[in-house]
């Protein structure tokens, strides 16, 4: 169960600078050999990969899978088994839970219910603050020793500068980083969009772009000031890009993310398909012009925290990504229950899925458009993740742990979100056509998804 035999795939491991057709050989869940014409020990399971890319497997660092307490929405199994089709053998759950994780018995609950009911990996984050209330920091050292990867607050963002400072420098202490939500309260307010043309042809309440860029910056600094790891959490405006690659030619120990709903839609979306695509068509090269999809304006799968933008602020974060200042992609994957997305745009949660259809979309708007290589977007899924959070993952050298992506970039699907894993169906991507699909996802050696049976294996 836990040895295979890859054979035949074009294999791109960053981390070891390689990109080669070779086959990759796994035994007792482990990797025992990269290279040509491998030969079948006995007994060995043989996969043909054959015009496939076989990469490191894939790490997802902002998923959020709502246990404890939000079950109704995502649960480990739903939320792991949702990750594995979309590529991913590893995901690090958000501690906005009910209750939250801030405390050592929530983390072992966490990892424990994972073991048993999860089919890929899954490291989990504490809490900056207690009940993320940011008032009074969380047992940042218990935290650590239970066994997580980094802290956040996600879902809100700590105002306190002061307290701010004294988490970075506990984490510093603890080696560990701070993810942190970039929304400044006080700018925002009750916003619930991208504040410009489109908020105000639409009547909805403008969040600023500054909102987001006053707290990178206030990280920028705080990261100079402590020497702490800080991580900006899903960008989404110019200013945040612009702010980030001065001070990371600086030497600041500061970092950023990327999610696909951001450099692939604009906040035109809010509007409808009609008004989007005719304000803002070239959005991927390989979307067919005759099979669009279509959806009413305020359609709330459109409503994310932080909101689509301008087409300016898109491009931004492309060439973000093209020039490295941002590291790494990730999807924010935020499910929830239908009945709450079915209301009013202004009482909607904010958040959609994300996990199933982040690679193909990653694929479509930055490798087939030549944005970046497909070296360079696999690391940003896989080495890049692993060294922020300190993971021995994200590498397919001899002895790492068997977890494997095999994907095909040029096969073209129609995502369904009935179709999906997940539990939750709030995804604005549904009935796209999209190109690039996972055919397999190896977990420890383990085959955990086979998109031939498009099932889960437990």
């Amino acid at each position: 169960m836990n040895s295979l035999l890859l054979t035949g795939g074009r294999v791109v491991d960053p981390a070891s600078h390689f990109d080669s057709l070779a086959d990759v050989l796994i035994i007792d869940g482990k990797i025992s050999a990269v290279g040509k014409k491998i030969s079948t020990p006995k007994g060995i399971e043989v996969f043909d990969a054959k015009g496939k890319i076989v990469c490191p497997g894939l790490i997802d660092l902002h998923v959020h899978l709502r246990e404890p307490g939000q079950t109704a929405k995502e649960n480990l199994a739903t939320g792991t088994a949702a990750a594995a089709r979309g590529g991913f053998t590893s995901v690090v759950c958000m501690p906005n839970t009910s209750p939250t994780i801030d405390n050592s018995g929530t983390v072992a609950l966490i990892r424990e219910r994972a073991a048993q009911e999860g089919v890929v990996n899954v490291f989990v984050t504490g809490a900056i603050t207690k009940n993320i209330a940011g008032e009074e920091l969380a047992q940042i050292g218990s935290l650590k020793k239970a066994g997580i990867v980094a802290i956040t607050d996600d879902g809100h963002c700590v105002q306190n500068n002061e307290l701010m400072r004294r988490a970075c420098e506990y984490a510093k202490m603890f080696d560990l980083p701070v993810m942190d939500h970039c929304q400044d309260y006080s700018l925002v307010t009750d916003g619930v969009m991208h504040e410009g043309y489109w908020s105000t042809a639409l009547g909805l309440r403008g969040w600023p772009s500054a909102g987001e860029e006053i707290i990178v910056s206030r990280n920028i600094l705080l990261a100079e000031l402590t020497g702490a790891k800080i991580h900006c959490q899903h960008l989404s405006a110019a200013g945040s890009v612009s702010l980030l690659r001065a001070a990371k030619k600086r030497g600041v120990p500061i970092s950023g993310e990327a999610c696909p709903h951001h450099f692939v839609l604009t906040d035109a979306a809010v509007a409808g398909s009609e008004k989007f695509w005719a304000n803002d068509g070239k959005i991927l090269a390989d979307t067919q012009t005759d099979e669009l999809p279509s959806w009413p304006a305020y359609d709330t799968n459109f409503k994310m925290n932080p909101p689509l933008r301008t087409a300016r602020d898109r491009e931004a974060i492309l060439e973000g990504l093209f020039d490295g200042t941002i590291e790494i992609l990730c999807s924010d994957h935020a499910p929830h229950c239908d009945y709450e997305k079915e209301v009013e745009f202004d009482y909607a949660p904010f958040g959609i899925t994300g996990v199933e259809t982040e690679l193909a979309l990653a694929l479509m708007q930055l490798v087939h458009t030549k944005r970046i290589s497909l070296t360079d977007m696999i690391a940003k899924f896989t080495i890049k993740p692993a060294r922020l959070l300190n993971l021995q993952k994200g590498t397919l050298s001899i002895g790492a742990d068997a977890d494997v992506t095999v994907f095909d970039p040029d096969c073209e699907w129609i995502f369904r979100a009935e179709d999906s894993a997940s539990k939750s169906r709030n995804s604005p991507f549904s009935g796209w056509k999209l190109k690039g699909k996972v055919v397999a996802t190896i977990v420890g050696g383990k085959n955990v998804f086979s998109e031939e049976s498009a099932a889960v294996m437990v």
